[in-house]
């Protein structure tokens, strides 16, 4: 049954395959695939359809793979949402593309739906619901929501997960794969860009995303850290009625915070949301290192009293108690203009390339901390400005935590919204206080405490350890035990290349042995005949031809005649 399961998804990934190649050569992406080494005569069959999209020649790359993208379906919908957070991996052109991405849908019946809920909640709709609106309220990629009342009598929305949405994905994650794999085959800064790695990373982001449960418990996190706090709201979870495919959470009777004139004239004040918004994602990210990834102003619902609420918990960010260390000390050192600092801070970050120049860098991040000298800190944009320095570290090559990209483009979106609602916002001033409690907080005895015992007990550690290691290693070597492996880089596609052509000088040597020998049983003159000539020579003649045809179509496929 399982080898069967596994045919079924192998023949669904091959149609797939096919699906793909043929949307990019719809959209002028030929060039791409030649260049992936797709068959050429794939591309010959395809270009009569790219040549009759007149319009989409005509406009930009970032647009034709925004179309393909949205034509491809809801994974790669999802992949190119997630890219236009990861300014490090894509052109700007295309991240600002990308963040055009819609992935509204039409919606499935009321049928579908009724199954769903009857397979994830094992019960009927008129069981768990005393009411249920048949007609969606939105219907997006993965899911699509629905009104209705609890039988204890609450409002509650209802998101209920696509049908077969799991297996279109994980045939899409094949395809991902199989054109990652092909990528890191055919570039030769493969390592910059880890296809394979930003490919697997993406899929355990969307399967986490399509487990309703996880946004549930999301919900729940981000709320304890706000336990007390009367300016934030959050939707309760029905458990009851959710499931790894279906949730079910309270109703919000709220306003868009990007509908101005409704807030104005419910009697809202629209200075005392920018601040409490703006101050309830710099506490997510300087305090509790988990913040909602995706606030932009359809996931912002403002409730009476200036209260706010935030849907949508499908992409969230984490930073780690070491990460927001991090980003303190850079958010420091880029207000007190410390070039020295920052190009430390960068150099400490992670993954450094080898052909990384500092002079350069240096002059780069002296211009990016220059242009901000006679700026007062009130007029700052922090996420702008956090933006370009991570668009410095990208040019350099240096690789950040992707969590860092998803927080620069939620700095923008807050940043902008809270200057929409008051002109004169200065997220500088929100952040102050945030970074002055920390900075005190770092120098408490408690945390110094802390601070050292974290960095004495690997030392201790390896006080125990290194004894032990070196008799190990002498045992070793008095055995003749001792080995060091070696791992070469670089050398696969040399490997490759030899292999090709010792296989062509071989069909060289064979088809000058069989002209040579044939040539000598023509002179003998011995043997059957076949139309006056000599079986044997005949027959190698014809081999020679044959393979040599054949091996001079595989040279002109190539393209290295």
């Amino acid at each position: 049954m399982l080898n069967i399961i596994q045919l079924n998804r192998n023949i669904r990934t091959i149609r797939r395959y096919r699906q793909i190649i043929r949307i990019l050569f719809k959209y002028g992406f030929d060039h791409l695939l030649e260049y992936l080494n797709i068959p050429s005569r794939v591309a010959r069959g395809r270009r009569l359809l790219r040549q009759a999209e007149v319009k989409i020649a005509a406009l930009s790359p970032a647009e034709r793979m925004r179309l393909a993208l949205e034509e491809l379906g809801p994974t790669f919908i999802k992949l190119g949402q997630i890219l236009s957070t990861r300014p490090d991996i894509i052109p700007k052109q295309f991240v600002d593309e990308f963040a055009k991405l819609q992935d509204m849908v039409p919606p499935f019946g009321i049928d579908e739906v009724r199954e769903q809920i009857r397979r994830e909640l094992k019960g009927e709709i008129e069981e768990l619901f005393s009411d249920f609106d048949i007609e969606p309220i939105a219907a997006a990629s993965i899911a699509q929501v629905h009104r209705a009342t609890m039988l204890t009598g609450e409002s509650v929305v209802i998101k209920v997960r696509r049908p077969n949405i799991e297996d279109q994905v994980e045939t899409d994650i094949d395809s991902l794969f199989w054109l990652a794999q092909l990528i890191e085959r055919h570039i030769s800064n493969k390592d910059v860009y880890e296809p394979v790695a930003l490919v697997r990373e993406f899929a355990r982001t969307i399967r986490r995303e399509m487990d309703f449960t996880r946004e549930g418990h999301t919900i729940e996190k981000i709320a304890a850290n706000f336990a007390g706090d009367q300016t934030m709201y959050f939707p309760k979870v029905y458990w009851n009625a959710s499931s790894r495919g279906i949730i079910t959470l309270e109703f919000i009777d709220g306003i868009k915070v990007s509908d101005h004139e409704a807030l104005v004239n419910a009697g809202m004040n629209l200075q005392e949301i920018a601040r409490r918004g703006s101050n309830a994602i710099i506490k997510m990210v300087l305090e509790d290192g988990f913040f909602h990834g995706d606030p932009h102003p359809g996931n912002v619902f403002i409730m009476p009293g200036n209260v706010i609420c935030l849907l949508d918990y499908g992409m969230v960010g984490r930073l780690d108690e070491q990460l927001k260390n991090y980003l303190l000390d850079v958010l420091i050192a880029i207000i007190k203009k410390d070039v020295d600092e920052v190009i430390d801070l960068l150099l400490q970050s992670g993954d450094i390339s080898d052909s990384l120049n500092t002079r350069h860098l240096r002059r780069d991040l002296s211009e990016f901390l220059d242009s901000y000298y006679e700026i007062p800190l009130r007029e700052i944009e922090v996420g702008r400005m956090f933006s370009e320095f991570i668009e410095i570290a990208t040019t350099h090559q240096i690789k950040l935590q992707a969590d860092l990209m998803l927080l620069s483009k939620t700095l923008i979106t807050i940043e902008g919204m809270g200057r929409e609602l008051d002109p004169g916002f200065e997220m500088v001033e929100h952040l102050r206080p945030f970074i002055e409690r920390a900075i005190t907080s770092r120098v408490s005895p408690h945390n110094i405490e802390a601070f050292i015992k974290e960095n004495i007990r690997p030392y201790f550690k390896l006080a125990r350890t290194i004894p032990r290691d070196i008799r190990s290693l002498i045992a070793r070597i008095n055995r003749n035990n001792f080995k060091i492996n070696l791992e070469h880089r670089g050398l696969d596609r040399l490997i490759v290349e030899l292999d090709k052509s010792i296989n062509r000088l071989s069909s060289s040597m064979i088809i000058a042995a069989l002209i040579v020998g044939s040539s000598i049983v023509m002179q003998i003159d011995k043997g059957p005949k076949l139309m006056g000539f000599p079986l044997f020579a005949f027959m190698g003649y014809s081999i020679a031809g044959m393979i040599g045809f054949l091996w001079l179509i595989a040279i002109i496929r190539s393209g290295r005649l």
